[in-house]
């Protein structure tokens, strides 16, 4: 049986062991949304990760839904990018990049001419956003007309050509934690009585042709996504069927054969159990119709059930976020069952070097652990 610190590949991706670098917002893009000098230093110390999914990153200006973070819809931050994949790749790494809609989740002080955001739905969510003033309450959305769908999908697949540009082995499509793809699946969300609102397929809709446009302009085994079935995040209440949903969601983006699926399993950087869910009916479905795909879990993972979820086959990879943020060596940790740094949770979001880059490896601080 494969263990998690061997080989696999993940459609055309090749990676060096199963672990993955989970996507981490950390609000330190330059003015302009452009990526910078010191996080080319940050994502390059953690290649050590068999893949890393880079932080969510807006496909248009429209899409963005907090201060400083990063974009990959203009030649300046394509180049800013382009110095990150260098630092990953030049350390042996692979990085793909997660391509973010937020949606409802924004305020009207983020968005192109102080506009209000856009959604599947008219309806505001209980959520707060961060801006230049602190966090605040998110602004009420307008919903999305039926002709504006086509140049959304077409932002997507925008961000995907330059992401392939800017070096990336792949992108992952962020339909997770309540952002706009999301907003279109669940009917807690969504209440459009068009050709995307309605039935489970209508409500797919939106995601699926997503994914298949950005596999069109990459290829599908560089294309992956991510979804989060029961998460409560940014007020995405359950939908009414989430298992039958999310059954379907798949069974639909199985046929493509894309790289892999990544899945929060419960809430969002919290309780495991949140609501019930068989997440093994949807790996089935993935595999039997993509059984190149690999199919990658999240939330909550220690070694211990790293280790057995790889070795029983329950996942092919598995992702880790806070212990990326404080750990840039986190593989090499994991191998030696060595102990791990603890974040600082005040330096997760803005600032610069501190609780960023400046960790320490067990090299630098001089631990040793027999292996």
């Amino acid at each position: 049986m494969p263990t998690l610190f061997d080989s696999i590949r993940l459609g055309d991706i090749s990676a060096a062991n199963r672990i993955v670098m989970a996507p981490l917002t950390r609000n330190r893009a330059a003015p302009g949304q452009i990526p910078t000098a010191l996080m080319a230093t940050y994502y390059g110390q953690r290649a050590g990760a068999g893949l890393i999914v880079s932080e969510a990153t807006q496909i248009s200006a429209t899409g963005q839904g907090y201060l400083d973070t990063p974009g990959i819809h203009t030649p300046e931050q394509v180049a800013g990018w382009r110095r990150i994949c260098d630092a990953v790749h030049d350390k042996g790494g692979k990085i793909v990049l997660q391509l973010w809609h937020v949606g409802r989740i924004s305020h009207v002080s983020l968005q192109p001419g102080g506009v209000s955001p856009v959604s599947s739905t008219a309806r505001r969510a209980n959520a707060k956003t961060f801006t230049a003033k602190g966090f605040e309450e998110v602004s009420t959305p307008r919903a999305l007309e039926l002709d504006e769908l086509p140049g959304i999908i077409e932002a997507y697949a925008h961000a995907a050509r330059n992401a392939q540009t800017a070096g990336f082995d792949g992108v992952e499509v962020h339909s997770a934690n309540g952002y706009l793809l999301e907003q279109f699946l669940r009917d807690s969300v969504n209440d459009r009585n068009d050709a995307y609102g309605g039935s489970k397929e209508n409500r797919v809709r939106l995601a699926v042709e997503v994914v298949t446009a950005v596999a069109a302009q990459i290829g599908a085994g560089r294309t992956g996504l991510r979804i989060s079935p029961v998460t409560p995040a940014n007020d995405a209440q359950q939908d009414s069927d989430a298992q039958g949903l999310f059954n379907h969601f798949i069974e639909r983006l199985a046929p493509l054969k894309l790289a892999f699926i990544h899945v929060i399993e419960g809430a969002t950087g919290g309780a495991r159990d949140v609501a019930a869910f068989d997440y093994e009916a949807l790996r089935t479905r993935f595999k039997q119709g993509n059984p190149g795909g690999a199919w990658i879990v999240n939330n909550g993972y220690t070694r211990a059930m790293a280790l057995e979820a790889v070795a029983d086959g329950r996942a092919d990879m598995v992702a880790f976020g806070k212990s990326f943020i404080c750990n840039p060596d986190l593989v090499e940790r994991l191998r030696r069952n060595a102990p791990l740094n603890a974040p600082n949770p005040a330096t997760f979001y803005g600032g610069g070097a501190v609780g960023y880059t400046d960790y320490p490896t067990l090299e630098a601080a001089g631990v040793t652990v027999s292996q």
